[in-house]
């Protein structure tokens, strides 16, 4: 069952990802892209995490997790330079 699954989820994570990435580029704020930008990244860290599980692969996993830390981090700033107007610690 999950020979098929799995594919289907991740051709629907990849058109979703490419509707998130075309809001990245045509958002009519920031806001809208820096939101995009993380639906974009955490749609690629699903795809690798999928990827991990059907091939069973750990290594794509441990990337898929430092890929989801990462945009954490980014939202972070993003965040804290939108409400201080600096990125600054």
């Amino acid at each position: 069952m999950f020979e098929h699954t799995i594919p289907v989820l991740i051709a629907l994570y990849g058109v979703a990802g490419v509707v998130y990435f075309i809001r990245v580029l045509l958002g009519p704020t920031v806001l809208d892209s820096i939101l995009a930008g993380d639906c974009v990244s955490l749609d690629v860290a699903l795809i690798a995490l999928l990827v991990a599980v059907y091939y069973e692969n750990n290594l794509l996993a441990g990337g898929a997790f430092f890929l989801v830390l990462w945009a954490f981090v980014l939202d972070v700033f993003a965040s804290k330079y939108l409400v201080k107007g600096e990125v600054g610690v």
